[in-house]
């Protein structure tokens, strides 16, 4: 039930909503914490002088130690990359109340407590939420710990109905390690600073035969020792943490200027091969321009000129007249290619100039591809 009340605690504060934005720690910080440390039961074998009963036996026995409530208490400094990734070495204190043994050959009473000290080396890591696509003020974390942690019992003393009493003491180190899962919420308008709420599982392995156990009963006392299997224990922290190398968010994007819409051209040119009236493919693509401009801007008529060079492959009189129909046959095959784009009929006007008005001047019988050309004019 204890366990249970914890991890709903533990939910309602990492669900619950903040107003600060979130941020991935570059460069040094620092960190306190404290909150409940739930202990799992511990399993403890007797040597054969100091029974479960207080009494003195050949045959060893063994019995299981409940803990009640208990705190625990931390401080670390850290160095976060930029990335996401974080390292820190910290230093813990743990507290936990026992008040149960059994089973015990004879009923009696238990009480007493124990107490470890010691520091991790923590490895984190920071989930930026905003690559998944949620915009929401949080960074969650994860992370896992090995240190060392004293342990220390102060002592625990069971008092049996028969007036023997046992009592455990002593202090042990050992191997331990931890795994983290939080998250953390910034407070606005200080930067650097944040709130933390955590969840640690911590296992601790035990080395055989340190701590003492001591039996007293009418035939004296009798000294000897007890061996812990692995000791688990489950943390609900509350947090505070402060990174020192802030950096200050991205200034705002600058606004987006966008454009105006460019005005389509009035004046379209369409350029032929030599002698020819056919359109090219790129010849087509200017015309289809010219058919869609007519339909933004304000156009009351079409006007389709056409042009040739001042070579022809008639010489004399002749080559000026077949020029002069050379460029109409230009102007009629825009006109139909106009007509085949939406653009009206009754809308286009057609002219052949022949070698009239020259785009680029030359001497006589020159063959000039500027000149082949017809002009598209909206007007």
């Amino acid at each position: 039930m204890r366990l249970r009340t914890a991890l709903l605690a533990m939910t309602s504060m990492v669900a619950a909503p903040s107003l600060a934005m979130a941020s991935t720690i570059t460069g040094p910080y620092v960190n306190i914490g404290g909150g409940y440390n739930l202990v799992q039961q511990q399993h403890g074998r007797f040597s054969p002088t100091t029974q479960a009963d207080g009494t003195s036996s050949n045959n060893a026995s063994s019995s299981r130690l409940r803990h009640k409530d208990g705190f625990t208490g931390f401080g670390s400094f850290g160095w976060g990359f930029g990335n996401g990734l974080r390292v820190e070495v910290e230093g813990v204190y743990n507290y936990s109340q026992i008040n149960h043994r059994t089973p015990t050959a004879v009923h009696g009473s238990t009480n007493g407590s124990d107490q470890a000290y010691g520091g991790f080396v923590n490895v984190l890591y920071d989930i930026d939420l905003a690559h998944f696509g949620l915009n929401v003020p949080v960074t969650p974390f994860v992370g896992v710990g090995a240190g060392y942690l004293w342990q220390h019992y102060n002592p625990i003393t069971t008092n049996y109905a028969n007036g023997s009493v046992n009592r455990i003491g002593g202090t042990q180190g050992s191997f331990a390690y931890q795994g983290i899962v939080g998250a953390a919420y910034d407070i606005p308008g200080v930067p650097g600073l944040a709130v933390t709420t955590e969840y640690r599982f911590i296992g601790q392995q035990f080395a055989d035969g340190p701590y003492r156990s001591t039996a007293y009963n009418g035939s004296g006392v009798h000294k000897g020792n007890v061996n812990f299997d692995p000791r688990f224990s489950h943390q609900f922290i509350l947090g505070l943490r402060y990174a020192f190398d802030t950096a200050p968010p991205p200034p705002p994007p600058a606004p987006v200027i966008v454009p105006p819409a460019p005005t389509p051209a009035r004046t379209y040119l369409v350029f032929f091969d030599w002698d020819k009236s056919d359109l090219t493919g790129r010849a087509r693509e200017i015309v289809a321009q010219a058919a869609q401009a007519s339909t933004h801007v304000q156009t009351t008529r079409i006007e389709v000129n056409g042009y040739t060079d001042n070579s022809a492959a008639h010489p004399g009189p002749r080559g000026e007249r077949y020029n002069m129909g050379l460029s109409l046959r230009r102007a009629q095959s825009v006109k139909a290619e106009l007509i085949r784009d939406g653009v009206p009929a009754a809308a286009v006007d057609i002219h052949g100039y022949g070698e009239q008005k020259p785009l680029v001047p030359t001497g006589p019988n020159t063959r000039e591809p500027q000149n082949r050309r017809v002009e598209i004019i909206l007007k």
